[in-house]
């Protein structure tokens, strides 16, 4: 063959091949992944979870659709496997990294490391297509020679075989000699040679791989052509003596002659279903099989049911032993063939569920799981043939390569060991490992007694060593839930037999006393003598398959029954539990009859722990469990801590807890809600937050789900959790958890950090980041990529608080995901809930929570809007609940929250330029309500935050979005919250141009909630001022439309009207009270009484009682209750004098009697006259102090409680002309107003109640008689007829009402939203307008 140098074309094709294959098969490459992760040294342990998270990022980047997710997932790969030392892996994953990044020559240099470092592993079951077509071209006299030596070694025991062969053979048919055949034809010595040409052949084949690597790199680094470089020479080694074979020595061999194959390139030990054949001619001749093995691909292993075996019966041996082999010979030629397939498929049996990467942890398989993991794993330390003790190949189990310890044999002719077979059908598979044919019946036959007693006469011949567990194989990943029990070694002498031999009939008449005595007392002493065996002795599966047989079992089952000995029950059931976690068939009898369970169940409710262990294997649905109401008892075995109880299969704390775990997943929510409510009263809550710290990963997850059910019940046992929980345990859970359980992690998580003090919260986010194994964020980004649609928000919640732990960067992959979802999850209208949630989540993010954990979002808003009410009696309730000291730093708390929320809105409202806005304006279109209220807070709160953060354009992007909700909301709501928040929202666009010009725009839309709002909303007012000081006149704001007029003249004049809730009270001339309602524009008359005999000159209402009092000049007040709809007759006062004028204060009244003075007269019935100098024309009560305006113009203030009297106007006395009385005296908000006549100069002034000095005036010119203030207004009622309304900051005249009549404007009122005026007149006419 014409030899030539290999080209960086040729080798960068045959490269890219490979791994473009590799990335397009992912089953492949998860194989390949596997098969390096169990190659690992010890040494190379320690980064092994970096090359796990690399190997993850390697994955999310291969089926990320985003460029740049992908590209940043492979730098982020790329730099995790260059902080760690070299490995095989690390040097395969880059070889994958480069080649995605379009980087071939670094990964052609990477993939070909793999062979330097690793070249057995790399040829046999990496890369085994790339070592025949790059390496295996240049080793072809290597293959030869050692051809040449193979059979020369072969060559006798070729003829030996041949002569018996010959007598079986028939013309032109074939007979196979299986291996196993051939090999026990061997001589010791022959073997030997054997076994060490294959051992030169595999060094050989190393050092030659390495050698040609580095010549490899060369030719790449060559790549211009600009320089010669020849393929080295060749490396041989022969029984430890090297020697170089030129590499053209032999140009005459040909590759087809060798019989290439993908596989591993063994010599010796063929590979699959080899057999030397010898066909039947005339000379007898033997035929060689091709010395180089076929390896079968995992995909035609998959499709092959089965490959036949021809073999002669005739070839059967006299000996037993000879009928054993043949027996079993296809298993040993198919566990030669397909080692390597083997090697994989045993990683299958071993997979154990809710293992923690770094952490023992064990596994609740009961069902023949008394062995370690170890136990399934092949020990290669000691080749079979390699040594004196070796046992023959026919002993050992293809699975666990030890000697058959329970061999049974399937109905393919395969025999392996009971307990690795069992779990290779328990683990789902129902077919033969070996020749992949599948199996009619996955139950188990009985022991191959012939094959247990041949290999028990071979120990007693060669009672040498055997192969056995190897010590110094570590399954740091996993432990078995049940304790390992190691089968007991042959006995080496005569008095170790016997001893055994006594023991086995003890235990033997032990079990015939359990099952057939009728005294009590002898069966339970057979139960302890039992338990006894079991502790001290190693179980074979003999006594095993004794103990869990039906009769026995109900002999335990009849001493719960009948036994009340506590020591005695507590064996029985730990010999249940133990059978019962290695044999199914003991839960299938005891579960078979319901009274059996429901003892078991009771007994565990009187107090026996162990029994919850038994309960546990037993697998009750749900609803059995609840059924069972074992709840409390559950509860008690977890409050206790472990005290002196047996050493059982699983602790009895860990059983209750997964029970526990099941009923609080049913439908039964009362049943649920009870037991989390006696969890947190009674503190048993401690213990679970023990459990977080388990061995095992699933007791781990069951306390997660059971402590947020905790969480979410009530929120106030979060800080317990939170300050005592240890979550590094919690997050090496999660990356070997399902996908429901690892968002039951993340719930978790999520409901623990909305904790009532920030710095407490971000301590917690800190140790959700940091403490893990592996990268929690980069954990949660891949999670987030495959979560469901309802998962999502609070997964991208939690990933993006834990980025946003550090100062906000530029470009962050997490951040830009997280977010990315959660506007993704809002827009999705196909999913309503997941919606709901992502608005939730967002409103959460706010960061400020209540000690139960509810958002403060809302009621801090309001705060902000000027209502702070909610929020105080909220922080009141938490002083209350929570110690005085954690208050104290509340400052402290307080800047850390504002800074944690302008950090939060910024990246919220930065990503993308606001789109988060447009995706809110989307959920405030929603029908849902639910979608719509918690959208409108997350809203308002972004909103509001821009008028903190930097502006980058984005307010613009706000207010095109969301302007116009904000508008509709303000005008449409009902509820004064909604208003005020929508205001909170507005408020951030007026402070630009454009926003004051588009909010002026809906500036007739917005006044009449503005005007609503004034009295309890300070931000109401502002805006209020923005929007006068603008283009808009207060004509424009301030706008009264007439409602209505009614004529009730037949009673006189209107001497006294008020108003209360949506009814008015109009007092008259002629002694009658009227009741009116407003509906529309139109007053209805629903009362009206005459119980007064005069006139009725004032009316005045208790706020606080809804009591109506009326004066009259009858010389009596009334006092009515104010009804629903009507007014109702209460009691009458003898006043002893005319009531001019009557106002109330609880205990007390006041009024203008007919002469001087005026009286202050108590409901006993006591009266007293004060300041009788002056004759009182009006009156005015607030906070005890009673201002008089008088009939000399004076102005006078008496304090009830002291007597004091100040002088605020002093009066005058005109001797010739007529004194100008003060006709209307109002008091608000610290001013009084006082009206009078333009005689003085002005006719309204406005004093300071506090110096008493003259603040301002209005100059109207109009003799006011009545008068009215709201928040904003002045109203004056005139002699003319007239109402003229004045702007009550700015003093000036805003518009004139029109009364159509002469009469007197005696007396006015307004209604509570200071929306309706209503005046009654002295021509007995009442009108009412309201603002438009």
């Amino acid at each position: 063959m014409n030899t030539a140098t290999s080209t960086s074309s040729q080798i960068l094709h045959y490269t890219t091949a490979f791994t473009s294959e590799i990335l397009s098969q992912s089953e492949l490459r998860h194989h390949i992944f596997s098969t390096l992760r169990r190659k690992l040294s010890p040494s190379d342990q320690l980064a092994l979870k970096p090359l796990n998270l690399a190997a993850e990022t390697l994955e999310n980047a291969i089926s990320a659709s985003n460029a740049s997710i992908q590209s940043s997932s492979l730098r982020l790969a790329q730099k995790l496997l260059f902080s760690y030392p070299e490995t095989t892996f690390s040097s395969f994953l880059l070889s994958l990294i480069y080649s995605l990044s379009n980087q071939p020559m670094k990964s052609s240099r990477s993939l070909l490391q793999v062979f330097f470092l690793e070249p057995s592993l790399a040829r046999s079951e990496l890369a085994s297509t790339l070592f025949e077509e790059l390496f295996l071209v240049h080793f072809l006299p290597v293959l030869q020679w050692f051809n040449e030596q193979r059979s020369i070694i072969l060559s006798s025991l070729s003829q030996n075989v041949t002569d018996n062969a010959d007598n079986y053979s028939i013309s032109d048919v074939s007979v196979v000699v299986p291996c196993s055949k051939l090999l026990s034809k061997m001589s010791g010595d022959q073997a030997l040679e054997l076994k060490e040409l294959e051992r030169n052949y595999e060094e050989v084949l190393d050092e030659n791989c390495r050698v040609f690597v580095k010549y490899f790199k060369e030719v790449l680094e060559n790549s211009d052509g600009n320089r010669l470089i020849s393929p080295p020479a060749l490396v041989l080694k022969q029984t430890q003596k090297a020697e170089e074979l030129d590499y053209h020595e032999d140009k005459n061999i040909k590759s087809k002659e060798l019989g290439l194959k993908h596989g591993r390139y063994n010599p010796i030990w063929a590979e699959g279903e080899r057999s030397v054949e010898f066909y039947s001619s005339s000379s007898s001749k033997s035929k060689s099989p091709p010395f180089y093995p076929r390896r079968v691909s995992l995909s035609i292993l998959k499709k092959e049911n089965s490959r036949t075996l021809t073999t002669s019966s005739n070839l059967n041996s006299d000996s037993e032993l000879e009928s054993i082999s043949e027996d079993n010979s296809a298993n040993s030629c198919s566990s030669e063939s397909k080692a390597e397939m083997e090697e994989n498929n045993r990683e299958t049996a071993v997979l154990e569920y809710g293992k923690s990467p770094t952490q023992k942890q064990k596994q609740p398989i009961f069902a023949d799981s008394s062995r370690s993991p170890d136990y399934l794993m092949a020990d290669n330390s000691n080749p079979l043939g390699s040594g004196k003790h070796t046992p023959p190949k026919d002993f050992v189990c293809p699975i666990t390569s030890h000697l058959f310890d329970d061999p049974v044999t399937l109905e393919t002719g395969q025999t392996y060991e009971r307990r690795a077979i069992k779990e290779w059908l328990a683990r789902g598979n129902s077919t033969c490992p070996i020749t992949r044919q599948n199996l009619h019946s996955t139950q188990l036959p009985k022991t191959n007694y012939v094959l247990k007693r041949l290999i028990a006469s071979w120990q007693e011949k060669d009672p040498g060593p055997v192969p056995h567990q190897s010590e110094n194989h570590q399954d740091v990943e996993s432990e078995p839930m049940i304790k390992s029990v190691v089968p007991a070694t042959s006995p080496n002498s005569v008095i170790s037999q016997a001893t055994m031999d006594r023991t086995i009939n003890e235990l033997r008449q032990a079990i015939n006393n359990l099952c057939m005595s009728e005294i009590l007392k002898e069966s339970e002493r057979a139960v302890l003598q039992i338990e006894r065996f079991w502790q001290d002795m190693n179980i074979e599966p003999d006594i095993l398959t004794m103990l869990s047989k039906p009769p026995v079992i109900n002999g335990f089952v009849e001493i719960l029954f009948n036994s009340v000995d506590p020591q005695v029950l507590k064996a029985t059931f730990f010999l249940l539990c133990e059978l019962g976690s290695r044999d199914e068939a003991v839960i299938h009898t005891l579960t078979r009859v319901d009274s059996d369970v429901e003892r078991i169940v009771s007994l565990f409710k009187e107090g026996l722990e162990e029994a919850v262990v038994l309960i546990y294997l037993l697998r009750p649905s749900i609803t059995g469990l609840v059924e069972m109401d074992v709840g409390e008892s559950l509860l008690a075995v977890i409050k206790q801590r472990d005290g002196d109880l047996l050493k059982m299969c699983l602790k009895p704390k860990t059983a209750s807890v997964l029970l526990l775990r099941q009923i609080l997943q049913s439908n039964e929510e009362n049943v649920a809600s009870s037991i989390i409510s006696t969890i947190v009263s009674s503190k048993v809550i401690e213990s679970f937050v023990g459990s977080l710290e388990a061995e095992w990963a699933v007791e781990r997850i069951a306390a997660v789900g059971i402590l947020r059910r905790c969480i979410q019940q009530d929120g106030n046992c979060r800080n317990i959790i939170a300050d005592k929980a240890q979550l590094a345990p919690v997050l090496e859970s999660f990356m070997g958890a399902k996908d429901e359980e690892r968002f039951e992690i993340v719930y978790f998580f999520s409901e623990l950090v909305k904790l009532n003090r920030r710095t407490f919260n971000e301590q917690v986010l800190n140790i959700i980041r940091d403490e893990g194994a592996f990268s929690t964020m980069h954990s949660l980004l891949v999670y987030l990529q495959t979560a469901l649609q309802d998962q999502c928000p609070i997964v991208a919640g939690l990933l993006l608080q834990l980025d946003l732990l550090v100062e906000p960067r530029k470009m962050s992959i997490y951040r830009e995901e997280a977010i990315e979802t959660l506007i993704s999850c809002l827009r999705n209208s196909e999913f309503p809930a997941a919606q709901i949630a992502t608005a939730e989540t967002i409103v959460s993010l706010q960061g400020r929570f209540t000690g139960s954990g509810m958002p403060l979002t809302r009621p801090f808003l309001l705060k902000r809007a000027g209502l702070e009410k909610n929020y105080r009696n909220i922080m009141r309730m938490e002083q209350r609940r929570n110690n005085p000291g954690e208050f104290e730093d509340m400052p402290e708390e307080e800047k850390a929250a504002d800074a944690w929320e302008i950090k939060m809105a910024f990246v919220l409202v930065s990503h993308e330029f606001g789109m988060i806005f447009e995706a809110l304006a989307e959920g405030l279109k929603s029908r849902s309500a639910e979608l719509y209220s918690v959208c409108f807070l997350a809203a308002t709160w972004l909103v509001n935050m821009l008028s903190v953060i930097p502006d980058t354009g984005i307010r613009g992007a706000a207010r095109v979005c969301l302007l116009r909700h904000f508008i509709s909301i303000f005008k449409s709501a009902k509820d004064i919250e909604e208003k005020t928040l929508s205001l909170l929202a507005l408020k951030s666009f007026i402070h630009e141009p454009e926003g004051l010009r588009d909010l002026t725009s809906y500036m007739k839309d917005i006044l009449k909630g503005l005007r609503e709002l004034r009295k309890s909303s300070p931000l109401a007012c502002e805006i209020m001022k923005v929007l006068s000081e603008g283009q808009v006149s207060s004509a424009d704001l301030w706008n009264h439309k007439e409602l209505v007029q009614v004529d009730s003249s037949e009673n006189g004049e209107v001497l006294s009207i008020v108003s209360f809730k949506d009814k008015i009270f109009s007092g008259h001339s002629d002694g009658t009270i009227k009741v009116w309602t407003g509906r529309g524009s139109i007053l209805h008359l629903v009362q009206e009484i005459r119980e007064h005999t005069k006139a009725v000159t004032s009316l005045y209402i208790l706020q606080s009682g809804e009591i109506l009092y009326s004066g009259s000049l009858d010389k009596t007040a009334r006092v009515w209750s104010i009804g629903n709809e009507l007014i109702h007759f209460v009691r009458v006062h003898d006043m002893k004098d005319q009531v001019h004028n009557l106002v109330v204060a609880n205990s007390i009244s006041c009024f203008i009697p007919q002469g001087a003075g005026v009286k202050v007269h108590a409901w006993n019935g006591q009266s007293k006259l004060l300041n009788q100098n002056k004759y009182i024309k009006c009156l005015a009560l607030v906070h005890g102090r009673l201002y008089c305006g008088c009939h000399d113009n004076s102005i006078q203030e008496l304090d009830l409680a002291s007597g004091t009297l100040n002088t605020i106007q002093s009066g005058s006395r005109k001797l010739l002309g007529k004194a100008h009385p003060v006709h209307a005296l109002q008091v608000h908000n610290g001013l009084i107003y006082s009206a009078s006549t333009v005689l003085d100069g002005v006719a309204v002034k406005i004093w300071s109640t506090t110096n008493y000095t003259m603040v301002g005036s209005l100059p109207t010119t109009s003799e006011v008689r009545s008068m009215a203030i709201s928040s904003e207004l002045i109203y004056l009622g005139c002699k003319g007829g007239i109402v003229e309304v004045w702007d009550q900051k700015t003093h000036t005249r805003i518009e004139i009402l029109q009364t159509r009549t002469n009469g007197k404007v005696l007396c006015m009122t307004l209604d509570a939203n200071e929306e309706v005026l209503v005046i009654g007149t002295s021509d007995g006419r009442i009108q009412a307008w309201r603002l438009s």
